[in-house]
């Protein structure tokens, strides 16, 4: 009976590697079509491909509750909207992964008007010519993953801590294509605070998005839900000391970007003196939701922040 089970168990575990294979070979083979195309054209024909599947997937209701519980106040249509809005953001950043190398061509030494604009060039200039430990913190709005190639631009190579897609096929390549525009990367794991702290220690930045789920962590609040904040950023801060700068990634129209490097924000201490984690974890959440309310469909409410999919049936977990 043993042998039996353990034969039934490496068919489910084939099976599955088999499934996610096929899945990453189909992405695989979407963007290479892409890479046929112009820029534009396959930006715009990801957006309207986001926007039609999107909707047929079980995420779309978990996104519509998500939005129903952000946006009290709006009507369904406005939510609908901005899900939609949501579902062709996705679509453009998977078409934007293949042209990466050429959308992004602000020139800091340029008075040339590009594809990317970036405010507060002063900040990254006085950051590579003052160079200290400090942390950049970021959300899933626009394309994240255009502010480390800004850094780099400017001389400046982030430290990048991100999390793997679930699939390992696509996590590879993944994490090879980051790794070649966007310099350090330290997947998310039980050892990446060491990582991450290693490099403040040697005086070197690094960089976090903040508005992940997670399951256990500080208790606090985003869009008046309670939610569990990664308490890693808070942590380092009280043990290095270091600024803290937000950052952001809005889309324009016509396949035009702004990045946005704000200045270093006003930590919160207890009446001690010392970092205070959860309030600065809280600050952290708040200045997420500014961002997401000044353009909510540039982010991604597919995803359960507020873990709550277990409430909504049509999503499987």
């Amino acid at each position: 009976m043993t042998t039996v089970r353990r034969l039934i168990t490496r068919a489910v575990l084939a099976l599955r590697n088999f499934e996610q294979w096929l899945v990453a070979q189909l992405v695989f083979g979407l963007l290479n079509v892409l890479k046929l195309f112009p820029a534009d054209g396959a930006m715009n024909f990801a957006d309207r491909f986001g926007r039609f599947v999107g909707p047929k997937t079980g995420r779309h209701q978990l996104m519509l509750t998500n939005l129903r519980n952000a946006f009290p106040e709006k009507s369904e249509a406005e939510l609908t909207v901005i899900a939609m809005d949501s579902w062709g953001n996705m679509g453009r950043m998977a078409a934007e992964y293949v042209f990466l190398d050429r959308l992004f061509d602000f020139d800091p030494f340029s008075d040339k008007v590009g594809r990317v604009e970036v405010e507060g060039v002063p900040i990254f200039i006085d950051l590579y010519e003052n160079r200290r430990p400090f942390i950049v913190f970021t959300g899933h709005t626009g394309n994240f993953e255009m502010l480390p190639v800004a850094g780099a631009a400017f001389g400046i190579e982030v430290t990048v801590l991100f999390r793997p897609p679930n699939n390992p096929y696509i996590a590879e390549k993944v994490f090879e294509f980051r790794r070649a525009r966007m310099g350090n990367l330290v997947p998310s794991h039980a050892g990446s605070s060491f990582s991450l702290a290693r490099k403040l220690d040697a005086g070197e930045p690094v960089g976090v998005l903040v508005d992940q789920k997670y399951r256990k962590g500080l208790s606090t609040s985003f869009f008046g839900r309670p939610v569990h904040t990664n308490p890693l950023l808070a942590k380092l801060v009280r043990q290095f000391d270091c600024e803290v700068y937000p950052a952001r990634c809005i889309r324009l129209p016509d396949n035009r970007f702004r990045l946005e490097l704000e200045p270093a924000m006003e930590i919160p201490r207890r009446p001690d003196g010392a970092i205070d984690v959860d309030a600065t974890a809280q600050k952290l959440n708040d200045k997420v939701e500014q961002w997401v309310r000044e353009y909510p469909g540039q982010w991604l409410w597919y995803h359960d922040r507020w873990d709550i999919k277990k409430t909504v049936k049509t999503v499987k977990a």
